[in-house]
């Protein structure tokens, strides 16, 4: 491909991606695709001669996008977001042409040089302690393992980075029952072993007990456990109950215990000064991340890590090959040696056009906007006869339930597991579930770049609806 084709045909794929917002409400939420139903128009071997590129877009329009669930749709209300915005994108698309593999500062001084500023900026704006310092890794789930792996070598004074585990040695990571499932994977990956993980009790907001953390940890110490981690969260994936971290953190500095805050997705409210109540205590953590690609508009993947202890993260992770030696050193970063891989992506780029163009208050306007439109909708839920909240809503996740007055408890849970299954496959909305103390609640999330009020009444009237109202039984 020449530049002159190339010029043409991405000026093609810029004037789809702009059709592509402009239409998005017309596709379907929830790809409608069953098991299969894609491969079956993919051939079974590739081409032996190159293919032109209307022949490729014909496909992909034909053959991938309706396999595809639009997340950018603005009754996307699944799950939490992985928003992007057209900044975001702009800077993706400069961050894959220049094609920097960003592992160390020589193969891109600007990459690291703005990595280190661009933290240092969002570090302000959700108003951590300059004692933390900031790397961005690619989800929260590799953050996680990344300070596992930090509390594993503090724990053993870094003997297991050397050595390996001892059979004499048993280690706990303590978290809620309700945190996220990337806890537990990580716990395998770094050798812990299942076993190792303590959940420990929520109360009825479905936040930690910081009570039951203390009992669990003086049970493993007279049995011979040694404490290597604690994991709070500020929002659970199931219902953003926030852990209260000023409690937890007195007792991670009483018995000297590993601190990681988990903010994966709710940490972007903290752009808010009025939802920073739910970040007291965060300077005693040792570690602490949050995903600008959940519900800060910047497009997967990009994770902001914060720890307080970089030399304990170089230390864990560095390895210095002779190829990989510079005559720079220590006089800067080198973000190859902050965590697990050494290829490096030039995320700060598409991170820096999102706050620049949004500004600190643009964003703070649309996050605003959208608890808003939250709160507006849990009080029509509150006042509903028919409906029940299960949860407290911190920021923007709402979890009920549907709940018609002659239908008995043991029959609710399967009433509202059909009433989501008509909603998702109905393409108009796509939410998910969870279970709140066994009770099957289904979630809304309104955090999409793009969602109006409208968006958020058309999907509140369509559950009505769905749900059989006035009447009472899922139709």
């Amino acid at each position: 491909m020449n530049t002159d084709s190339f010029r043409k045909q991405a000026h093609e794929v810029v004037d789809w991606i702009a059709d592509y917002f402009e239409h998005i409400e017309e596709y379907p939420v929830k790809s409608p695709a069953k098991p299969g139903e894609i491969m079956e128009h993919l051939p079974d071997t590739p081409p032996e001669k190159a293919e032109p590129f209307d022949q490729i877009m014909k496909d992909f329009n034909e053959k991938i996008i309706p396999g595809i669930t639009h997340w950018q749709h603005p009754r996307f209300m699944a799950y939490f977001p992985a928003n992007n915005s057209g900044p975001s994108i702009l800077g993706e698309m400069l961050m894959s042409a220049l094609g920097a593999q960003c592992m160390s500062w020589q193969t891109s001084p600007a990459a690291t040089e703005l990595e280190e500023r661009v933290m240092e900026w969002l570090r302000g704006m959700i108003g951590l302690p300059e004692s933390f310092t900031g790397v961005i890794q690619d989800t929260a789930s590799t953050a996680t393992l990344c300070s596992l792996l930090m509390a594993r070598e503090q724990v053993s004074n870094f003997r297991i980075n050397e050595q390996g585990f001892s059979q004499n040695a048993e280690y706990a990571i303590y978290c809620s029952e309700e945190a996220h499932s990337s806890i537990e994977k990580a716990i395998k990956i770094a050798g812990f072993g299942r076993k190792a993980l303590r959940k420990i009790p929520v109360d009825e907001n479905f936040a930690l007990i910081p009570s039951k953390l203390r009992e669990a940890i003086i049970t493993d110490l007279k049995n011979g456990v040694v404490p290597a981690c604690v994991v709070a969260a500020l929002g659970t994936t199931g219902s953003t109950a926030v852990d209260p971290l000023d409690e937890i953190g007195d007792i991670c500095e009483e018995y000297d215990i590993w601190y990681h805050i988990d903010a994966a997705f709710s940490g972007t409210a903290l752009l808010l000064p009025e939802k920073r109540w739910m970040s007291k205590g965060v300077e005693k953590a040792d570690t602490f991340v949050f995903n600008p690609h959940k519900w800060m508009f910047t497009n997967f993947d990009c994770s902001a890590f914060y720890v307080k202890d970089p030399e304990a993260l170089v230390r864990t992770f560095e390895i210095l090959p002779e190829y990989l030696k510079t005559k720079e050193g220590s006089q800067v970063n080198n973000y190859r040696d902050w965590g697990i891989q050494l290829g490096r992506r030039f995320r700060a780029l598409k991170l820096w056009f999102v706050i620049r163009q949004f500004g600190v208050e643009g964003l703070q306007q649309k996050i605003r906007k959208h608890i808003k439109m939250t709160e507006q909708l849990v009080k029509k839920i509150d006042q509903s006869i028919d409906f029940d909240r299960l949860a407290p809503v911190p920021v923007n996740t709402i979890c009920f339930r549907y709940h018609p007055q002659d239908v008995k408890e043991e029959e609710l849970n399967s009433l509202n597991k059909q009433l989501l299954h008509q909603l998702q496959d109905s393409g108009f909305v796509y939410l998910t579930h969870t279970k709140l103390n066994g009770q099957f609640a289904i979630r809304i999330v309104i955090g999409q770049t793009n969602v109006e009020e409208r968006h958020v009444q058309e999907v509140w009237d369509f559950i009505q609806e769905k749900a059989g109202m006035p009447g009472g039984k899922v139709g």
